[in-house]
């Protein structure tokens, strides 16, 4: 039930106009367009945004896109463990507020903060947004292992090495290997790659069943961002020489037409690693 406070505004112009704080709800392939638009009306606005991913094409994260429209202003990402449909019911739910400038994420943490939904303030702006855009990807990696029935123990295995991933990536990229293990990093990949609400999880699900993407993305009727974000992560990686074997596999899957059984067993039969690395 919407709040009677709530007011819905067709025109941008007056729906920005005397905000204190804009929520930018749109998915990552429309933040861009969505910025623009704002920026037409809006010099300087304090903005948060909860897409997550990189931009297809360019691979930039979120908060570039930003900088790159506005130049330097105050503003974050609000990220974590949390399904909106859960959020909308009054769930218990906890989730990061991630800004470069802590005083910042400080102050609207605590103008959201609620008795039901607990925001942590975190100044790892590339950590929690690279924790946010990997863990979609490996959501569909545990759709598919669940969808293949290899069980819990794959799923936990599965988990453990993307979040090992995740951090690879992150620190790669500046981030702070402690965010990868609180809301931004693990708390969002345990929800993600477990929850039946998950929609990254529900198209690995349906790829273990042999179908084609362009019908599960067709059905889902809702963006899944892991989809465009397995191919910039993979490109990413290649282009470092980071390793990230589950995220290799996924793209392969999505992007290049291989068989998700046949993927899959190439991964397992990869040779013994030490753990940790």
């Amino acid at each position: 039930m919407l709040p009677d406070s709530l007011r819905i505004e067709g025109d941008i112009g007056a729906a920005v106009s005397d905000s204190g704080l804009l929520v930018l709800a749109a998915p990552l392939v429309g933040l861009r367009d969505t910025l623009r638009k704002i920026r037409e009306v809006a010099v300087s606005p304090r903005l948060i945004w909860v897409c997550k991913g990189f931009e297809p094409g360019s691979g930039k994260l979120p908060h570039q896109v930003v900088e790159e429209e506005f130049g330097p202003i105050s503003c974050g990402v609000l990220t974590g463990p949390s399904f909106a449909d859960e959020v909308a019911k009054g769930l218990p739910t906890a989730v990061a507020l991630a800004s470069r400038d802590g005083e910042f994420a400080r102050t609207v943490a605590a103008e959201l903060h609620g008795p039901r939904l607990r925001l942590y303030a975190n100044d790892d702006l590339v950590g929690a947004e690279i924790g946010g855009a990997v863990k979609n990807v490996m959501a569909i990696a545990a759709g598919i292992s669940d969808g293949l029935g290899f069980g819990y123990n794959a799923r936990a295995a599965l988990m453990t090495r993307g979040l090992a991933e995740m951090a690879r990536l992150g620190v790669a990229f500046g981030g702070q290997p402690g965010t990868f293990m609180g809301l931004a990093g693990m708390g969002d990949l345990i929800l993600t790659c477990t929850g039946d609400l998950s929609r990254n999880r529900r198209v690995g699900l349906e790829l273990a069943k042999g179908r084609s993407l362009t019908d599960i993305l067709a059905d889902l009727g809702h963006v899944a961002e892991g989809v465009s974000t397995a191919k910039e992560v993979a490109r990413l990686a290649a282009s470092r020489g980071i390793d990230m074997p589950i995220t290799f596999a996924v793209d392969a899957i999505l992007h290049s037409g291989e068989s998700a059984l046949d993927v899959v067993e190439r991964l397992l039969s990869r040779d013994p690693k030490v753990e940790g690395r």
